[in-house]
């Protein structure tokens, strides 16, 4: 873990971001009938790293390299570089300029897009705290792109929050989780809500809790003033998932451990965390991972609209949030307000300032939030029959290149 001067260290931001030739966005396809080779990196495999790898794409999947290249491949050098699983964000609410709150379908895309070009190849959509028909109503265009394949589904965070760790949410527009409430955003979700973040001491949040389990939705413990007692409750009850430990719930104390210990000590839970260095001081990234171990850890950006499009005045729901120097927080109240991060910028800081092992990254940024998801079948690690979802990265753990079901949507090859 990193050293009092390496916690000092900015990440350069010239060297967070990617610079995609946008002309190629939608134009590179890996394959057209021959397979690409990708050659020399240094591959993040479920085995461990393997030193000048390879991994073959043939249409949208990744092929047994075992079994020969055919004649005619295209073979892409990749000597110097990384190659790692495609990023899965959990825990997403927009960027580009587009809220998946209260953006039209085209600016979600747009959303999606600029989260795709940052390596973010599986999204969920997360929504924030509206009027409960409204919530209904986005909740129906969030599963028509889910149906589409855009996102991997739906995260209701909030109205079911205590009004005592609100964080950016509208107080005046927050229920109790009674299960008849939690039920009407699920249905609205069209059998495509994947987690609903609940304060479950509150009124109903434990059948609640009950109520996700049994219709295959992932109950998520935040924004919740609860007990350390409460939180076993609920966990006990089937809540497998604390959102963005440490924010928006009673800090760990030594007479009041609080939620915090409960999420951390029970291994059926995975913690969210935002590698940002603004939510978490790096001694409290080191505690959750040495605590929960990186098999329950996830990396998340919890990001905003203006995630990949910069400073200025934007509305996180019926909130106006401020945003600069890339830190969002709310006009009134100045409470932090989501966050500007990108899934490229949390693996550099992690590897690069918290001095993690790249592999741990690697769970804590793909194989993990694809396990939690139901999606490892297909994403999450770089294995024969899964899809074509890829992250190329430089020696210094900037992205260069993105490939999403056999297609660039970042070619390492324009740049």
């Amino acid at each position: 873990m990193a050293t009092a001067s390496e916690r000092d260290l900015e990440l350069d931001p010239d060297r967070q971001s990617p610079v995609p030739n946008r002309a190629s966005q939608h134009s590179n396809r890996a394959s057209r009938g021959a397979p690409t080779v990708l050659s020399g990196a240094r591959v993040v495999l479920p085995t461990g790293i393997v030193d000048g790898g390879r991994v073959v794409v043939e249409g949208t999947r990744i092929a047994d390299a075992a079994h020969g290249v055919a004649e005619g491949a295209d073979v892409i050098d990749l000597t110097g570089h990384w190659l790692v699983p495609g990023f899965v964000d959990v825990h997403n609410h927009g960027g580009g300029g587009a809220s998946f709150t209260s953006g039209t379908a085209d600016e979600i895309l747009q959303g999606i897009h600029t989260h795709r070009l940052h390596g973010t190849t599986t999204l969920v959509a997360s929504t924030v705290t509206v009027d409960m028909d409204f919530l209904a109503q986005r909740a129906g265009l969030l599963s028509e792109l889910a149906e589409q394949g855009e996102i991997a589904g739906v995260h209701f965070e909030g109205p079911f929050i205590s009004p005592c760790r609100k964080g950016a949410h509208s107080e005046a527009l927050l229920r109790d989780p009674e299960p008849a409430e939690v039920r009407k955003v699920i249905d609205a979700a069209r059998g495509q809500a994947r987690m609903v973040t609940l304060a479950t001491e509150l009124p109903g949040g434990i059948d609640s809790v009950r109520l996700l389990v049994e219709n295959g939705v992932i109950a998520a413990i935040g924004h919740t003033d609860a007990t350390y007692e409460q939180t076993v409750e609920a966990i006990d009850a089937g809540a497998t998932v604390a959102t963005h430990l440490f924010n928006a719930m009673p800090q760990l104390g030594h007479r009041e451990p609080g939620p915090v210990a409960a999420l951390l000590e029970d291994e059926r839970v995975t913690v969210e965390l935002i590698n940002d260095g603004v939510h978490l001081h790096p001694a409290s990234l080191e505690l959750a991972f040495r605590h929960a171990g990186c098999s329950r850890v996830a990396f998340i950006t919890d990001a905003m609209d203006a995630a990949g499009f910069g400073d200025g005045r934007y509305r996180l729901g019926p909130l106006e949030v401020e945003v600069s120097a890339g830190v969002a927080r709310l006009v009134e109240g100045g409470s932090i307000a989501g966050s500007t991060l990108t899934l490229d910028r949390a693996f550099q800081r992690a590897v690069v300032v918290d001095r993690l092992p790249v592999e741990d990254v690697v769970a804590a940024i793909s194989v993990n939030p694809a396990r939690l998801l139901g999606v490892y079948d297909r994403v999450g690690s770089l294995e024969p029959g899964k899809d074509a979802d890829l992250v190329v990265l430089d020696a210094e753990f900037a992205l260069v290149g993105v490939m999403r079901r056999g297609e660039w949507v970042v070619n390492p090859l324009s740049r």
